[in-house]
């Protein structure tokens, strides 16, 4: 081989060292930290480590990927750039390392953070970690609170849950009765029920679960509007003349019904003759009593007990019967008294009020 030759290839080699050596020598981020989850008020470090950047500036930046808002810088070298005594910055000068510190992490801390190397105006290297804020579930304000609903109608229940991990919803009744959906658990944002009924009313749980915490869970009260439905324990009664009896109806339907007893087509109300109560149990239940007081022979008959309410109407029939021999039954009455935490009870027969006691028992029976 030729001077010239040997000339060009030792050239061409030492070009190629040239280049090769400066190739290695840009700036790199040799390391970046994996994805990092913890609770709020833990802490978290991020590290970076670069190569062959010692005189170029390396950033700590908070970005958002949806960019909705503009980059946040947190750091720049050793020294932080935002004034917030949660945030630590510490650099290693023979590794060539930045930490970022984050002590008691708050939601908001949750994003990406990115490590950013600045080569020129128009060049840079970067290299980011995602930060999770794992948080306890929150049931959404746009989450179903109450329904009033008609017999027979859909019913739409929705329940929607803000946290980290995504909370899993699922449904619930009270006492874990059976959901209209079938099962005791229903899993789900959104639990449709095709036509519900009187029976599915009451309170339904929304369930809010993702492993932080115990979870959270709403009430929702779900009112059925149903037609009034009659019941009559004794349809036909029996009584002596000159004696009192009473007659009574169990009522249930929602809205609560508008209520009358009525004779030979006239509609009774309280007087000398007649005495009619109405106790409510609940919301969706009444029981109406007429108290028929010291029986005469044209008071015998039948008794119409009727029940009404935007939805419909209904009635059901009583008889009274005359006896040669009296129906006396006796009633317990037991009143409590919440401020002296008594108890006091009295016992009477129909058509005679007779008080059989009158005693006072203290601390020994509480209120059911």
């Amino acid at each position: 081989m030729g001077a010239t030759m040997l000339y060009v290839a030792f050239s061409v080699f030492t070009l190629c060292c040239i280049n090769s050596g400066l190739a290695q020598r840009t700036p790199t981020i040799s390391y970046i930290s994996q994805e990092q989850i913890r609770d709020i008020g833990g802490t978290v470090e991020l590290i970076c480590s670069v190569q062959y950047a010692p005189e170029y500036p390396v950033l700590w930046m908070k970005v958002d990927r949806n960019r909705q808002s503009d980059p946040l810088p947190i750091s720049t070298g050793s020294s932080l750039i935002i004034r917030d005594s949660r945030f630590t910055m510490r650099h290693d000068t023979a590794s060539s390392t930045y930490v970022l510190l984050i002590k008691d992490i708050q939601e908001t801390d949750a994003g990406y953070y990115q490590c950013q190397v600045i080569i020129s105006v128009i060049n840079k290297i970067s290299a980011e970690v995602e930060l999770q804020v794992r948080r306890p579930p929150v049931i959404s304000d746009n989450s179903t609170r109450s329904v009033v609903v008609s017999e027979g109608q859909p019913v739409r229940l929705e329940c929607y849950s803000n946290g980290w991990p995504i909370p899993r919803i699922s449904w619930r009744r009270e006492n874990n009765a059976i959901l209209p959906t079938g099962g005791s658990i229903y899993k789900g944002n959104v639990m449709r029920i095709a036509q519900i009924r009187k029976e599915d009313r009451g309170t339904y749980y929304c369930v809010a679960e993702n492993g932080v915490g115990k979870g959270v869970r709403r009430n929702i009260a779900v009112e059925v509007e149903f037609a009034p439905v009659i019941t009559v324990p004794r349809p036909r009664l029996g009584q002596a003349l000159q004696y009192d009896m009473d007659l009574e109806c169990h009522i249930e339907a929602y809205p609560p019904p508008a209520i009358v007893w009525v004779k030979d087509d006239i509609q009774l109300s309280n007087n000398q003759h007649y005495l009619i109560s109405h106790f409510a149990t609940a919301d969706e239940f009444t029981d109406t009593t007429i108290r028929i007081i010291t029986v005469e022979k044209r008071q015998y008959g039948q008794y119409v007990c009727k029940a009404a309410n935007k939805l419909g109407t209904a009635e059901k029939q009583v008889e009274l019967f005359e006896t040669s021999t009296p129906d006396i039954r006796y009633r317990l009455f037991i009143t409590w008294n919440r401020s002296q935490q008594t108890s006091s009870f009295s016992c009477y027969k129909v058509g005679t009020f007779i008080i059989m006691s009158n005693l006072i028992f203290r601390q020994f029976i509480q209120p059911g």
